[in-house]
């Protein structure tokens, strides 16, 4: 076993509807992709994006700080 850690991380359409901002992939899918979702300040327009942990996702005005769990690798 080491102590080496790794960040996980998640898709930006995920990420919308984990945070409860859309209900379906579909709603992600047309926001992202019509411009209105952005990823530390710059619009993002790819629904699978990875997102890591400290990246900043933008929509309608609020701003959410991604946190993701660390995980032990063995």
């Amino acid at each position: 076993m080491t102590d080496e850690m790794t960040d996980e991380t998640i898709k930006l359409d995920q990420f919308l509807k984990l945070i409860g901002m859309v209900e379906t992939g579909g709603e992600a899918k047309y926001l992202i992709q019509s411009g209105e979702v952005q990823v530390n300040e710059a619009v993002e327009t790819r629904r699978g994006r990875k997102l890591s942990a400290g990246d900043r996702v933008t929509l309608r005005g609020r701003t959410f700080l991604v946190k993701l769990a660390r995980q032990d690798r063995e």
